[in-house]
Parts: C-alpha cells; sequence; structure tokens
C-alpha cells in the first residue's frame, strides 16, 4: 500500500501540513517495502488550483491512501474518481500519523471544504 502525507518538509520527522495544495512536500510511504520518499509538490506556489493540481501529483504518484488535515471538494473529487481513500491526519509529525493510520485509529475524512476558486477565499 502507499501511502502520502502533505509535509512541512523533506527530511527527518516531518511536520504534517495544514493545507493539501500548498504543501511544499509530501511523504510517500510504501508499506510494502518500509520506505519512505519525499516529493516536491509541484503546484504548491500556484496561482490557482493548487488543490486540484496537488490532487492530481498525487494520483499521478500511485497513492492508495492519503493522511491530510483537510481536502478541498474540488480536489476530493480528483482523488476519488482515481480510488484513493482520504483519511483525518492526527496533527503532528507525518510518521505519528502514519502508524496511527496503520493501527486503524483513523477516520475517513467526511468533511471537505469548499475550494479557494480563481483565487476567492
Amino acid at each position: 500500500m502507499k501511502i502520502i502525507v502533505p509535509v512541512e518538509g523533506a527530511s527527518g520527522i516531518s511536520e504534517i501540513s495544514g493545507s493539501l495544495g500548498r504543501a511544499p512536500y509530501y511523504l510517500f510511504y510504501d508499506t510494502e517495502v518500509g520506505v519512505a520518499t519525499y516529493l516536491e509538490n509541484p503546484v504548491a506556489d500556484s496561482p490557482s488550483g493548487a488543490g486540484v493540481g496537488a490532487a492530481q501529483t498525487i494520483t499521478d504518484a500511485g497513492a492508495d491512501v492519503l493522511l491530510t488535515l483537510g481536502c478541498g471538494d474540488r480536489a476530493y473529487e480528483v482523488l476519488r474518481e482515481a480510488g484513493i481513500k482520504v483519511f483525518l491526519a492526527p496533527s503532528g509529525d507525518a510518521g505519528s500519523g502514519i502508524e496511527a493510520y496503520l493501527q486503524g485509529r483513523l477516520s475517513e475524512l467526511t468533511d471537505f471544504h469548499e475550494g479557494h476558486h480563481h483565487g476567492a477565499v
């Protein structure tokens, strides 16, 4: 299984980012081989559409599961169509979030915020 978590840094104990689309990096953890790698978020500085762009990046990376603190409705649609399950991550470091998921302690995310369309807040 491949798990992705939006994170603030690309090394060591990375904090889970509060933003899916604007996270600087994604921690990509492959449970089958026990290897973690970091992907730079190519849309972090996009003027618009960062959430949907991030969802496409996550899909292209082959993720099965996304652990996040929040997700916009349009990004969720991209993830859902790709068959990616979205779970509510605990705040803190990504490693702890992954461990909580693997222990079955996280719930699927069901509350999706309206995206910030066309630069509107």
